[in-house]
């Protein structure tokens, strides 16, 4: 595999294998249009029917933005993230736990960095965030123009240490951002409410286009990485060498130095703005659960003090509720999961996947191997340590070892035939979980308090350790299919089949 250490080198990667990079020279106005067109070509995910899961893409016309492009859907499709990654799709999480383990801290870089070859400081009279920023809308209703995947880092100012997180950042004049954080979750969020405190701003850098692995790396939250853990060097162990960081030229913080772009500024302490501002729709941007999320008017305000890039940079975007925001959080939230189980029951939990249904936050599918009598129950207790290994998780779906757990069509099946309703449906309630879901609140139930708790489920589709003789499936005699498809070799299907053999 070629060495990715960037966006450029990620992308000349896809476009070395088939069908996974498009690229188009067609005008494409970054205003809704760009979103509507990747909506039918590859997004996936919970966005509206009719969508699908297809090629990343680079659009290379973009109207109002000269010599801009715009890249996105990169990671929208597990197949194209585990290429990125070096590893086979099902391998994703554990290889990305093993990251964890074995990280491998960001280094400062003493050479000019490839994202200041051209610098834009607010203080010339040209500056605008507007024009020097091709940031999209995805609807025509979104507040204004977002930045999706933006890098944001940050350094606590009382103990020095270091995040990176991404957050929706929406353009609201010519060096004005506002920063949206989901209370309680994101480790920046609790550095700027410290520096309000102090009452001074919070140093930010903001890097967009990166090395893959960073921007699902960012994605961690607690209690896998607690307050104080630098996520890029988990990026770090996944590439087998440090993630070089440059100083900002105008804020005492760092940057990815290898991004096509970083916007330095300050959160500025005591200033709440409301992201729909210039726009009055009431609306902020699409969201991973499929539905585009309300306003906030308790947004931060970054004021931005200078944009520097790559020449020719490339931004790089993706669809709120698309399969690319599913490989960001869920491939994390199952490595977390994983590393929970681990400790607690070695070998039990033989795989998981937080499939695109829930937006790879609300849903995990776990792969629970019983191996002796004492096992039956511990698949429970093993879907109790999800919920403790990440918080936003709603629904838990355990299915046995011959259950493929990234098919949805299979664990549906076991649902159908291995699962009772009055004896394996295991509801919590009154638990927190997560703002965004439209049901988490008191309109839709009488039993949920207060907006953002839930009615946790534990749906068990496993079969008890007892009856296990009774639930085996057919066994159909192995052979190798290839020889009876060399006419098709090289199409689709025949990709397919060839993968499903290899995989076995």
């Amino acid at each position: 595999m070629n060495q990715i250490n960037d966006l450029r080198s990620a992308l000349e990667l896809l476009r070395n294998l088939p069908g996974q990079l498009a690229e188009t020279d067609v005008p494409v106005d970054p205003m809704a249009e760009l979103a509507g067109v990747y909506r039918y070509v590859g997004a996936g995910g919970t966005v509206m029917r009719p969508t699908k899961e297809g090629p990343a893409m680079i659009f290379n016309n973009i109207k109002g933005h000269p010599g801009a492009r715009i890249a996105i859907g990169l990671l929208a499709s597990r197949d194209r993230v585990a290429a990125l990654f070096g590893c086979k799709p099902q391998q994703l999480s554990r290889t990305l736990l093993e990251a964890v383990e074995h990280p491998i801290p960001p280094v400062l870089t003493a050479k000019v960095p490839p994202c200041q070859q051209v610098v834009h400081l607010a203080s010339d009279p040209d500056f605008d965030l507007r024009t020097l920023i091709p940031a999209p809308t995805n609807t025509p209703v979104d507040a204004g123009p977002y930045l999706t995947l933006g890098m944001c880092y940050a350094t606590h100012p009382d103990t020095g240490e270091s995040d990176v997180t991404i957050h929706r950042m929406c353009i609201l004049g010519r060096d004005e951002l506002s920063i949206f954080f989901t209370p309680g979750i994101r480790h920046i969020g609790a550095m700027a409410l410290r520096a309000e405190e102090l009452g001074r701003p919070l140093p930010i850098s903001i890097s967009i286009g990166v090395d893959p692995v960073i921007e699902i790396s960012s994605c961690f939250e607690p209690p896998t990485t607690p307050l104080g853990f630098d996520e890029l060097s988990i990026a770090g162990a996944l590439r087998g060498e440090p993630v070089q960081m440059c100083r900002c030229l105008t804020v005492e913080e760092k940057a990815i130095a290898n991004a096509e772009y970083v916007l330095e500024g300050e959160i500025i302490p005591g200033v709440r703005v409301t992201e729909d501002c210039n726009t009055h729709t009431g609306y902020a941007m699409p969201e991973f659960p499929g539905y585009t999320g309300p306003s906030s008017s308790e947004c931060c305000l970054i004021k931005v003090k200078a944009v520097t890039h790559r020449e020719n940079p490339i931004m790089q975007t993706c669809i709120g509720p698309s399969e690319e925001h599913v490989s960001m959080t869920g491939i994390c939230t199952e490595a977390s999961i994983l590393a929970m189980a681990e400790k607690a029951m070695p070998g039990k939990l033989t795989n998981i996947c937080c499939p695109s249904s829930g937006g790879g936050k609300y849903m995990a599918v776990l792969q629970f191997k019983k191996s002796v009598p004492s096992d039956e129950g511990r698949q429970r207790q093993a879907a109790l340590l999800a919920f403790a290994a990440f918080s936003e998780l709603k629904h838990v779906f355990l299915v046995d070892e011959d259950v493929d757990c990234f098919d949805m069509k299979d664990v549906f099946w076991a649902m159908s035939t291995r699962f009772q309703a009055d004896q394996d449906v295991i509801a919590i309630p009154g638990v927190r979980c997560h703002p965004l879901d439209p049901s988490n609140d008191p309109g839709f139930s009488p039993s949920i308090r207060d907006h953002g708790i839930a009615c946790k489920a534990i749906f068990d589709c496993t079969v008890p350790y007892d009856q296990k003789a009774r639930f085996k499936r057919a066994e159909f005699l192995e052979v190798d299919p290839s020889r009876w498809l060399e006419k098709t070799a090289g199409s689709p299907q025949w990709q397919e089949v060839k993968a499903c053999v290899q995989n076995d």
